[in-house]
């Protein structure tokens, strides 16, 4: 049934060279199409993920959020888009459980939780484990939505994605797109997901500063939503 969906993958990359070829090995041969969204890398992120099959979208404007939308312009006509990261954090070969409840239940997003699918010892620091809850129980408190994890593998329909218009260029791309989800009311549902250590150092962990901007802007993002709800309610 996949066959008669295209089918994105779009992985945001920024100085992944030593996993990307591993990421895009991983993808089940039923996704249409690879886009690998290059983030400002000073490696070979591009040149590997090139020799590896991939199409390269170039994004040189740092932040998370400006990769997924430049890799989104390159992906072009397409049914469902796929996100995952360039670390090999996730395990791409399971995409299939983010697609099969978009194309057999109607469901509108589908985000892969670690939190459900249990997070290898190490994996998650506990600022980031801290933090995923805090968001959740925020947007649970705001909207009424249960979420687990913020998690970057999930998968949503182009036109729910269009509907959402999406503007986060940097941490707060993942929440926005929960809390828009949730404020559109569509559709979405949590699939559980293993994760690993990623190859690598993270861009936003692995450092005290990106820890904290990401935590601070994703807080900003839910509360700037719930504001502007609150005033269109009123």
């Amino acid at each position: 049934m996949r066959g008669t969906h295209h089918c994105t993958v779009v992985i945001p990359a920024l100085n992944e060279e030593a996993s990307i070829a591993g990421v895009i090995a991983e993808i089940p041969d039923w996704v249409d199409r690879i886009v690998v969204a290059d983030n400002g890398s000073t490696d070979r992120t591009a040149e590997r993920a090139r020799e590896a099959g991939a199409d390269i979208a170039d994004a040189p404007k740092r932040g998370y959020g400006s990769a997924c939308l430049a890799g989104i312009a390159v992906a072009g006509e397409t049914d469902i888009l796929i996100f995952v990261d360039g670390d090999l954090a996730d395990y791409p070969d399971r995409m299939d459980t983010l697609v099969d409840p978009i194309i057999g239940e109607g469901i509108d997003m589908v985000i892969g939780s670690r939190v459900l699918g249990g997070a290898e010892a190490g994996a998650l620091t506990s600022t980031q484990r801290f933090g995923n809850w805090l968001a959740c129980r925020l947007i649970r408190l705001f909207w009424g939505v249960r979420y687990t994890d913020l998690g970057p593998f999930r998968a949503i329909t182009r036109d729910a994605l269009e509907r959402l218009d999406m503007q986060d260029e940097d941490f707060g791309w993942t929440v926005e797109m929960q809390v828009k989800a949730a404020s559109h009311g569509m559709r979405a549902i949590e699939v559980p997901v293993p994760y690993r250590k990623r190859i690598g150092t993270s861009k936003i962990s692995g450092t005290l500063k990106g820890t904290f901007s990401a935590g601070t802007k994703i807080l900003w993002v839910i509360f700037r939503s719930a504001v502007r709800r609150g005033s269109a309610g009123g």
